[in-house]
């Protein structure tokens, strides 16, 4: 679409001549136009902007306008060139302080400051980067913005910041008793690992959850086999289950809620780390168990080099949009959150881990989507040309990012008392406690998977992440970690809002 002729058309309309165009969705036939303005509008000027979007759309398509108000304030300018550099320009943002910062805001749009030392001037004035933020700045916010650099005398040296005291903590495999065991197989398990705590080989080891999701299928040879998830209060587990001549029927019986033991072996299948379950039998943990925390370094007391900023959805909510979210969930704090990595070896009984290269997160506060956290990872490795296909990630990208040591620091003060919570969870949350553990952060919050719960909820025959979007009409840019995070968190709340819970 040719969206500078567009606005000069939109901006036509007396309460619509500062607009911003800030996304176009297709949902089936209908186009929808999101517009942002800075300045009051009435019912004329949202009938004019249908009237010129209809010319811009395909024939046997319906146009359609949602229309914002927005007042810039000058944090949230500042924190949007912030954000601008972090993201674009990591290797300037890391001498860019949030106080070097300032703004004006005038009748127009307004003007951005940034101040930098002698040492700075040529990456700062260079590469066109006062061009691109001010032009990102007028695709979130109404007007025109203009920026200027002001050279300061600045002590740069390394940055130092008072480091955590570390923590002597271990990394042996936690276990809870089991109790009321009622046998199906009768593999008679006396203790069971915590689900977070499985993350190397482990012959005859048993699991103890709630059944979350459980599905029968066939081989093909027609014997019978489960798909089953299981939660504890830890973490999520999935994995299949053949059943025996003797036993089949009690498994069948079982359902979504029930409390079982899966008894078997963590093993190397097929590349990666995976649960085979040889037993399945009834048993619970103790009433009232809460699981023990291991000793972690405590929380930083400050942001090192990723600063976390605002973020809304400005439709947050589809087909379920009407229903509303529970109080108890509400009272909860969660971050959603993906990783971009340099491959898919996140165990290291196979070989060298496979580096995070990008962490992408949303925080959901009281029921809606608040913060982001986005920052690409720096890389020693040259990335290979299959994860550039699939992520559009760079070299040239990761330079002057932020070391991964910094950025973990970061984003365990970021996940601080928030239940974490991811599509396929098991897999970047094992990155995740890796990278974690070896700066003495560990991450032992409880757990939610959007795929279990996608399963048991839509019954779609594939639940990839790209298939549960298109169920609820969200569309995103697919293998990017804040896009794929955003999407995840948009979909989230609405499989609670239709489950009425978290389950």
């Amino acid at each position: 679409m040719r969206s500078k002729q567009y606005l000069e058309e939109i901006r036509g309309s007396a309460g619509l001549v500062r607009a911003v165009l800030r996304k176009i969705e297709v949902n089936g036939k209908t186009v929808t136009f999101y517009l942002v303005t800075d300045i009051g509008y009435g019912s004329e000027d949202v009938a004019y902007a249908r009237g010129v979007s209809a010319k811009y759309v395909p024939a046997g398509f319906v146009a359609e306008v949602k229309i914002m108000k927005s007042v810039p304030d000058e944090a949230g300018i500042r924190r949007a060139v912030a954000d601008i550099l972090k993201t674009r320009f990591p290797g300037v943002a890391a001498f860019v302080d949030p106080e070097d910062i300032a703004v004006i805001i005038d009748g127009a749009g307004g003007r951005f400051f940034i101040n930098v030392g002698e040492l700075e001037r040529d990456r700062m004035t260079g590469d066109g980067i006062l061009d691109a933020v001010s032009e990102e700045l007028a695709r979130r916010f109404c007007g025109t913005w203009f920026g200027e650099v002001r050279f300061v005398n600045k002590e740069r040296g390394e940055i130092e910041y008072e480091a955590p005291p570390e923590a002597e903590y271990v990394t042996a495999p936690r276990f809870f008793p089991v109790e009321e065991y009622e046998p199906i197989d009768g593999a008679k398990p006396q203790h069971a690992i915590y689900i977070a705590d499985l993350v190397k080989e482990m012959p005859n080891v048993t699991v103890c959850g709630t059944v979350a999701y459980i599905e029968e299928r066939a081989t093909k040879a027609g014997k019978p086999y489960f798909s089953i998830s299981v939660t504890d209060a830890t973490g999520q587990l999935r994995c299949s289950y053949f059943s025996k001549k003797a036993t089949v029927d009690k498994v069948r019986a079982l359902a979504q809620g029930d409390s079982v033991c899966l008894t078997g072996d963590n093993e190397i299948f097929n590349g990666s780390l995976s649960f085979r379950a040889k037993n399945v039998d009834r048993g619970h943990a103790p009433a009232g168990f809460v699981p023990e925390q291991r000793p972690s370094r405590p929380v930083p007391a400050q942001y090192r080099v990723v600063f976390p900023s605002p973020v809304s959805d400005l439709v947050q909510g589809s087909l379920f949009a009407q229903a509303s979210l529970p109080a108890s969930f509400t009272r909860q704090e969660f971050v959603v959150f993906d990783l971009e990595t340099t491959g898919l070896n996140n165990t290291p009984a196979m070989g060298v881990m496979d580096r995070i290269i990008e962490i992408g997160a949303v925080k959901i506060r009281n029921g809606r989507i608040e913060e982001k956290f986005s920052t690409f990872v720096a890389c020693p490795n040259r990335l290979s040309d299959e994860i550039v296909r699939l992520t559009g990630i760079t070299d040239e990208m990761l330079v002057g990012a932020p070391a991964l040591s910094d950025v973990i620091a970061d984003f365990y003060k970021f996940t601080a008392g928030c239940a974490l919570v991811a599509h396929n969870i098991s897999f970047d949350y094992k990155f995740i406690r890796f990278y974690g553990e070896e700066e003495g952060f560990l991450f032992d919050q409880p757990q939610f998977d959007t795929l279990v719960m996608s399963q048991k909820t839509l019954h779609l025959t594939h639940n990839k992440l790209n298939n549960v979007a298109d169920f609820f009409g969200f569309t995103f840019n697919h293998h990017r970690a804040f896009d794929d995070a955003f999407v995840t968190a948009k979909i989230f709340l609405e499989l609670v809002k239709m489950n009425g819970d978290i389950v």
